[in-house]
């Protein structure tokens, strides 16, 4: 039925499809200031109100931006609040809430400033200023782990130290922006805040997610590394479970295959070779168990070989090779029934 019109009246479809090419792109309407006319509306044909709203909305714009250049921040957030809130639909609203995200941060009100640009950019995903706002709430986050003090009671005072918030608002950065260039560096820094916070394992999922989710990043080596160094600060000796060593292992491996021209390419044969000694050594005290403690020469053999297989060219497995040669000894004495017994001695 639609087809047939259009057929009939050919005119009128050539119109429907200019305005629907047309007037979408004459609809995107920009705000500019200028200190002597003040705000005023180009590029499109709409700013989203009409009547008494467009002029009040107009009207508290300019008075916000003329307190914001004799430096009364208060007033000027003031006013730009009122015109987010209010008109919410309009081409004000976005730049308002981008120019209270501004002057807060200029007021070290990091937390305040951090909610207004992520404002801008969860209801206005399409603002020319998305990148730049991306840009201004990862700095924030950085500045909060790195130690900045958020300003409360209209930034005259300072707070506390906050690095869980920092942390999230890495995440959050991550959330707004995922295939931005500051998604890695965000995991990165959350990574970072949680070693700062001693949440290790933490810190080695926000790595994984990293070498995952960004593999061609400049930044995928240094997450290999620091992996491997996370792992590694996990191990606490010979006597204990291996799992994290085998971990760092693995990562320190990996760095040096797919990276081999990093500059820290000698700081990860360092830190395997290190873990390859601790591993090494885990070997030889269970097998010196099984051997010494249990006369168990079968599973001596397996861990002695374990040791001489994880670092061959170690004095662990040079110490292994003769240990091996001493079970080879006991056990063909043992399998002797001829040989003489060792001499008991009891006290009374």
């Amino acid at each position: 039925m639609l087809s047939s019109a259009f057929r009939r009246f050919p005119f009128a479809f050539f119109l429907v499809t200019l305005l629907a090419v047309v007037v979408p792109a004459r609809l995107a309407a920009d705000l500019v200031w200028t200190p002597n006319g003040g705000w005023r509306v180009e590029g499109g044909v709409l700013s989203g109100l009409s009547g008494n709203d467009s002029r009040n909305a107009l009207d508290m714009m300019n008075k916000a931006r003329d307190a914001e250049e004799k430096g009364h921040r208060g007033t000027a957030i003031s006013y730009y609040g009122k015109v987010s809130k209010k008109y919410p639909n309009s081409v004000y609203s976005p730049e308002a809430l981008y120019r209270t995200a501004k002057l807060r941060l200029q007021r070290k009100q990091y937390t305040k400033s951090f909610e207004s640009f992520n404002g801008v950019v969860l209801r206005y995903p399409n603002t020319p200023r998305f990148n730049e706002v991306i840009g201004e709430q990862y700095h924030i986050a950085g500045s909060l782990l790195d130690g900045a003090r958020n300003r409360i009671f209209w930034g005259m005072l300072p707070g506390f130290n906050n690095r869980e918030q920092a942390v999230g608002y890495f995440e959050q950065v991550l959330v707004n922006a995922p295939y931005s260039d500051y998604a890695p560096l965000a995991l990165m820094n959350i990574a970072r805040g949680h070693q700062k916070l001693g949440n290790t394992e933490e810190a080695i999922d926000a790595l994984d997610r990293m070498i995952n989710n960004y593999p061609q990043s400049l930044l995928t080596p240094d997450a290999y590394l620091k992996l491997a160094e996370t792992h590694a600060s996990l191990v606490e000796g010979a006597f204990y479970d291996q799992e994290s060593t085998r971990q760092a292992i693995t990562y320190f491996e990996d760095f040096m295959i797919l990276f081999p021209s990093d500059n820290n390419v000698a700081a990860a044969e360092k830190g395997l070779s290190d873990m390859k000694r601790v591993l090494a050594e885990s070997k030889m005290k269970m097998a010196d168990f099984y051997f010494f403690r249990r006369d168990n020469f079968k599973a001596a053999r397996v861990f002695y070989n374990e040791a001489i297989t994880v670092y061959p060219d170690s004095p662990t497995a040079t110490k292994a090779r003769a240990r091996l040669a001493e079970v080879e000894a006991a056990a063909t004495k043992m399998a002797n029934p001829g040989a003489p017994k060792k001499k008991r001695f009891y006290f009374f």
